[in-house]
Order: structure tokens, then C-alpha cells, then sequence
């Protein structure tokens, strides 16, 4: 069962596509992610996210900013604003697309919520965009679950000497498919 709150975009007609990275991202990350979303959003397309600060929220607020809708998935009950510092994409991302949960209502979030909602945000989507990542993240959980799940991951390449981009960096080297715009996105052409 998944429970939603908001409107729920049009999914069976729209391509929709994972933008995720770092809760700590560098400055780079964090305007890259904000611009894939908004170049993902005016190509048609539907960012999805799971509304974490850093990364996951800029992308959120990229395509919002677009316009167009998005769709979180939370790793908590869909009642519940978290982290409450992303308070304004909550309430955007409910106004204009909607947020997402296999959780209940009222469930609280925990460390083992947000690891299993990672295998919604890619099951969801076309494909995995991974903005930036250290090597051990929950990005990186969920590019496992993309690939377990035959879904495409990209990776935007980062700065070798900053440690929030060495896990984006890793999946360069085995085969994730370098992204510097949506535009450049095959799922895009669905």
C-alpha cells in the first residue's frame, strides 16, 4: 500500500525521473541539483526525490520553480514534515504534485525508514540521476535498488578532491552514465 497526499501527477504518461544526492553537498551539488530539476521539469518530465535537505530537496525546488509537479517519497507518514527545515517544499510539493509513503500516517521516522523508501524513489522513476555522493550513502542505496530494478543510473562527475563526490565519482568508473544536463537524459525521450 502507498499512501499519498496532494495530486497525483499524471505517472503512466510522463517520465519520471529520480534526482537524488548528498544531505551534505557542496555548493556545486546543491546548484547542480536545483538545475537538473528545473531543466527535468520544462523538458516534461517529473522529479522525483525523497525530500532530504541537500540534494534531494535543491531538485525538488528546481522543478517546483518550473512549475511543474513533483513527487516526494518520504520515509515517514505523509502527515509528518521531515526534516522540518524543508517545511516550504513539503507544503509546495503537496500544492502541486505529492508526497509518498509505504509508511502509515503518524509513523515517526527512523534509520531504517528512509534506507527502505529509497527502493520507491527508484521504482518509481525511468531512471537515477545521482548529483553527488560519498561512497557510503543512501544515494548509493538507492542506485542499488535502481539497478536491481532495471532502471538507468547517471552520475554528475565531481571534484576528485571533495569526499561528497567520491561515491558519484565510483559510479562513473563502473558504468553510470555521465550527466551535465537533463537534456543529454534518455529516459527524457521516452
Amino acid at each position: 500500500v502507498l499512501y499519498y497526499r496532494g495530486n497525483l501527477p499524471p505517472v503512466d504518461s510522463e517520465p519520471l525521473v529520480a534526482v537524488i544526492g548528498s544531505r551534505e553537498s557542496s555548493i556545486f551539488g546543491l546548484s547542480m541539483a536545483k538545475r537538473l530539476g528545473y531543466q527535468i521539469a520544462c523538458c516534461g518530465g517529473i522529479v522525483v526525490s525523497g525530500m532530504a535537505k541537500g540534494g534531494d530537496g535543491m531538485a525538488m525546488t528546481g522543478a517546483l520553480s518550473a512549475g511543474r509537479p513533483v513527487i516526494g517519497v518520504l520515509g515517514c507518514g505523509v502527515d509528518i514534515v521531515y526534516p522540518a527545515c524543508n517545511r516550504h517544499i513539503y507544503e509546495d510539493t503537496v500544492r502541486r504534485g505529492c508526497v509518498i509513503s509505504e509508511y502509515p500516517p503518524g509513523t515517526t521516522p527512523t534509520k531504517y525508514t528512509f534506507p527502505a523508501r529509497n527502493r520507491i524513489i527508484s521504482g518509481l522513476s525511468l531512471g537515477v540521476v545521482v548529483v553527488e555522493a560519498p561512497v557510503r550513502s543512501g544515494t548509493l542505496i538507492t542506485t542499488d535498488f535502481a539497478l536491481e530494478q532495471g532502471r538507468d543510473v547517471f552520475a554528475v562527475p565531481g571534484n576528485a578532491n571533495v569526499k561528497s563526490c567520491a561515491g558519484s565519482n565510483k559510479l562513473l568508473k563502473e558504468g553510470a552514465a555521465l550527466v551535465e544536463c537533463s537534456y543529454a537524459l534518455p529516459v527524457m525521450k521516452a
